[in-house]
């Protein structure tokens, strides 16, 4: 592992080919890891980290194939390849159970890794999670899905960027801020990593994983989330076979972590201080 400098505060470091972002906390009870959306990185958990408890050991990584995180092996990857990659990622970090959040796509990660390595996982939160479209191995993805690789590869990062990053946000004419913090994100993909990413999207089935998670979940959603609204949420929430909560956050769209971070990390922090009751 080696240090990479910091960023607002945050360690940044590599461990098994995997850039991340970490707030270290001495003596912290738990960690928690962060697993970030298809269009986002580990910066845009930066003020959710800042906003948790003392308690918290956070880390957010860049996934597979995003900023300095070296690519899966595979074309075409499902959420438990980079379940995989996590369990290696963590592995190197010597940390044997953790906390788990997953944001919109990292929520298929998160639930893929959850519902495999139970013994590791001691709670677990879906953030405005991703559903899946199921697909097979070998089928053609969606329309509304395999819309977005030929995007991203006939505009290019920057103005794919451009054309989508204000949906994501609840109420983009107020927050200005966040629009464009959401639009550098999406602006940083390497294309071959997003395509990645998309492929595992499509491939993911998270409800059926739910069904497999023995640790307590929660499920938190922005009410004006419009990529993966809150009925969504709700019906990940109804599959989970631990289901330990429901938070619909107003003033909130897809981008909850950075649209309302302290009210994400008071979830999150009642989440682990109640397992440590358990």
């Amino acid at each position: 592992m080696t240090m990479k400098g910091e960023i607002a505060g945050l360690q940044r470091d590599c461990a098994e080919g995997i850039g991340f972002l970490r707030r270290p906390r001495d003596g912290a009870a738990h960690t928690l890891v962060l697993l970030h959306g298809v269009g986002s990185n580990a910066k845009s958990f930066a003020a959710l980290m800042k906003a948790l408890p003392p308690m918290l050991d956070a880390i957010a990584w860049d996934a597979p194939g995003y900023a300095e995180s070296a690519p899966l092996a595979a074309d075409a990857p499902a959420p438990r390849d980079y379940a995989n990659a996590l369990a290696k990622f963590l592995d190197t970090l010597r940390l044997k159970r953790v906390a788990l959040v997953g944001h919109s796509l990292g929520a298929l990660f998160a639930a893929s890794f959850a519902a495999r390595h139970s013994d590791r996982v001691t709670a677990l939160a879906l953030v405005s999670p991703a559903l899946g479209y199921g697909v097979a191995d070998g089928t053609p993805l969606p329309p509304s899905v395999q819309s977005r690789i030929d995007e991203i590869i006939d505009l290019g990062p920057a103005a794919f960027a451009a054309k989508r990053a204000a949906r994501l946000v609840g109420d983009p004419a107020a927050r200005p801020d966040i629009v464009a913090a959401v639009e550098q994100a999406m602006g940083a993909v390497h294309p071959a990593g997003y395509i990645q990413a998309v492929r595992a999207l499509g491939a993911g089935r998270l409800l059926t994983d739910a069904a497999l998670i023995a640790a307590p979940a929660i499920v938190a959603v922005g009410a004006q989330d419009q990529i993966t609204p809150p009925a969504n949420a709700r019906t990940a929430h109804s599959a989970l076979a631990n289901a330990a909560g429901f938070y619909e956050i107003p003033n909130a769209g897809h981008a909850l972590p950075q649209e309302q971070p302290e009210s994400l990390a008071l979830v999150l922090a009642h989440l682990v201080e109640s397992m440590a009751h358990v």
